[in-house]
């Protein structure tokens, strides 16, 4: 039998953007979730707080919501908690210097064929590869 589990992932990447379109369409800005989040932190998204606390609510909501109907999903996380901090903090580190995350740079910086979504894009595709290579290969840690 044939593996369908790449058609979760095809219709996640559908549903992203559709809703980076809708949040366009509707908002005129871009749906850039570390921007949104990033807002809500620094007190410059006063202006737009609950649209961004919604935003994030159902960034969050959503799949504790869908749990029932498909139970528990075995995302081959490591359980090193150490790995998965510094995971966390190199994630909002690049995301600050790239001025952007994958959602802003990658799914809807792409689609309006920005050359800075682009070139963010292809660069964190690349150091991504470049960790994975290092902290599974050579360091062994995940």
């Amino acid at each position: 039998m044939i593996e369908q589990d790449w058609i979760w992932g095809f219709v996640g990447g559908l549903l992203i953007g559709l809703g980076g379109a809708v949040y366009l369409l509707v908002n005129g800005r871009i749906m850039g979730a570390s921007g949104i989040l990033g807002g809500l932190v620094d007190g410059s998204g006063k202006n737009s707080m609950w649209e961004r606390i919604s935003f994030i609510a159902g960034v969050i909501l959503t799949p504790i919501a869908l749990y029932p109907l498909y139970g528990a999903v075995d995302t081959h996380v490591t359980s090193n908690m150490a790995v998965l901090i510094a995971a966390g903090l190199l994630v909002g580190v690049g995301t600050r210097i790239a001025n952007g995350c994958t959602s802003g740079h990658g799914v809807c910086g792409i689609s309006r064929l920005s050359l800075r979504g682009i070139s963010a894009t292809v660069f964190y595709i690349m150091a991504g590869g470049v960790t994975i290579v290092l902290f599974r290969h050579v360091l062994g840690v995940i």
